[in-house]
């Protein structure tokens, strides 16, 4: 076997391919939570984490299990309980790319995906099982899924998991694992029935919290919009209305450097600032910002700690940031002493709830807003336009172009080809693209009248849930109109409620894991009927 070779990331020792996959995600330092959790978990302590979602917390107790798993290992080694699909499918994700690079097999099994496939991919060798409680217990009285070799053990959201009735599947489960483990549990709050658990189940448990710190958001406007075209809304806003030093967002190096090339190569005037830039680069690229010869400057949330910078008339979150203190710390740059400032932030309608998380924890709102028209921006382009197309026809050295337009006016007017070619000059090659359909295939075929989709939600009667109830939570939460809300049907213990295919995936973000009468929601697409 040979000897792991290791490396530093931030505070950390770890294996060096595992610093090598994180770098590939984006990840520049350790977050507060892995900082404290990962030393006590490599050490082999049981290990209880306070913390809410978006903390870094699947990488706390990812990172920890992957160093540790037998090399080449086929049997299961690690299992991860989660309360939902969607939570397993993410954790998932996650751990799958941090252990990449030691080409770690994991496996996500939840219901409502065929058991079936997820016994062949047992059958061939799993060492990380993320599940849901309910589809983990089918698999032990199966006899598909065997524990005795689990190492590791994580209950992950544990509060949601009490709330949504698992205590009982997840004491079963822990029963069939062997009790020499290593036992991690992670949670927002810590009810009795889970100090419960941790008692009857760890082992003199290391307990780590993220302490929350007051947070007040600066008086400035803030605003977000909702697109799955981040570069292209972008463009639109800072054609139609930026006018003024603006510092970007991005969660990650790659972001950055990425959507450094996408916006150089669109002509504005834009510059990255990440950990992996020497100390020369940077100082270069903040010399340019501060004399006004950089307009736009790009930036992780790390590059950006210590930046003295006055006069930054926007900020723009071009991914939502992970936890509301980092909103709240990138916002703070601008409106800085008594002047005006603006706040943007883009999200995917999934990202949503993510919003309203920052919302309730900043004690803040941020408004919705449409992203400027393709209109909006010619308006605003109009005066520009039209003076460089009188300087070009004053100067008379179009006319290599001439035969193309002869060819065009027999089967076009020349109004259409003028505007035609405008259009070019303006969009470039996005000019020749047809709008896609961003429908999702989780959100067809659910049974729902055309143009809406149907959800199943986990509440009905039972809860003693009213169709006004509903409908008024749906709108708020979700901010759409509580009149485009359809067809709802109230069963016992369960509902179906119709909704607009536009808003579909908004509501399915916002609602997912929300409260109404103190029990906890799930959502998901309903299976046709």
């Amino acid at each position: 076997m040979t000897e792991m070779q290791t490396q530093e990331f931030g505070n950390l020792v770890l294996d060096k391919k595992i610093v090598a996959a994180l770098t590939d995600m984006g990840f520049e330092e350790p977050s507060p939570i892995q900082s404290q959790a990962i030393p006590l978990a490599l050490e082999g302590k049981d290990v209880i984490g306070q913390a809410q979602t978006g903390t870094g917390k699947t990488a706390a107790f990812g990172i920890p299990i992957i160093q540790g798993l037998s090399e080449r290992g086929k049997q299961v080694e690690a299992l991860i309980m989660s309360p939902t699909r969607e939570l397993a499918v993410q954790v998932a994700e996650e751990v799958s790319n941090i252990g990449k690079t030691k080409h770690v097999r994991v496996l996500p099994v939840y219901g409502g995906q065929p058991i079936e496939r997820q016994i062949k991919s047992l059958k061939r060798g799993v060492q990380i099982v993320i599940g849901t409680p309910g589809r983990l217990l089918d698999h032990i009285r199966r006899g598909t899924i065997h524990l005795d070799h689990v190492r590791y053990l994580v209950l992950d959201e544990a509060d949601e998991m009490l709330d949504m009735g698992f205590i009982d599947d997840m004491e079963e489960i822990m029963k069939n694992i062997p009790s020499e483990r290593q036992t991690m549990l992670f949670s927002a709050t810590m009810p009795l029935p889970i100090l419960s658990l941790t008692k009857k189940y760890m082992r003199a448990p290391k307990l780590v919290t993220v302490s929350k710190e007051e947070l007040t958001v600066p008086l400035i406007e803030q605003y977000y919009f909702e697109t799955r075209d981040k570069v292209e809304g972008l463009s639109r806003l800072l054609d139609a209305e930026i006018d003024g030093r603006l510092i970007i967002f991005c969660r990650t190096k790659k972001g950055v450097d990425n959507l450094a090339s996408a916006l150089q190569s669109r002509g504005y005037s834009a510059e990255g600032l990440h950990g992996d830039l020497s100390q020369n680069q940077r100082d270069r690229v903040m010399k340019k910002f501060r004399d006004g010869s950089l307009d736009i400057l790009i930036a992780t949330d790390v590059a950006a700690r210590g930046l003295d910078i006055d006069n930054v008339n926007f900020v723009i979150n071009y991914d939502i940031p992970q936890d509301p203190e980092s909103y709240v710390h990138r916002i703070g740059r601008t409106g800085r002493a008594g002047n005006s400032g603006v706040a943007m932030t883009f999200i995917t309608p999934r990202e949503f709830r993510q919003l309203k998380l920052i919302e309730r924890v900043a004690k803040t709102k941020i408004k919705r807003r449409e992203l400027p028209s393709v209109g909006d921006v010619l308006e605003r382009q109009r005066e520009q336009i039209v003076g460089r197309m009188e300087t070009l026809l004053d100067m008379g050295n179009y006319h290599d172009y001439m035969p193309i337009v002869a060819t065009l006016s027999k089967e076009y007017e020349v109004e259409d080809v003028a505007a035609a070619a405008l259009k070019m000059m303006q969009e470039g090659a996005a000019a020749l693209e047809t709008p896609k359909e961003n429908k999702g295939s989780s959100m067809e075929n659910t049974g729902g009248r055309p143009g809406m989709v149907r959800f199943f939600v986990n509440i009905g009667r039972s809860q003693r849930i009213t169709v006004p109830e509903l409908v008024r939570t749906i709108a708020i939460e979700a901010d759409i109109p509580a009149r485009s809300v359809g067809l709802i049907n109230i069963y016992d213990k369960f509902t179906f409620v119709e909704i607009p295919e536009e808003y579909a995936e908004r509501v399915l973000g916002a609602m997912q894991h929300n409260t109404i009468r103190g029990h906890r929601i799930n959502m998901e697409p309903a299976k046709a009927r």
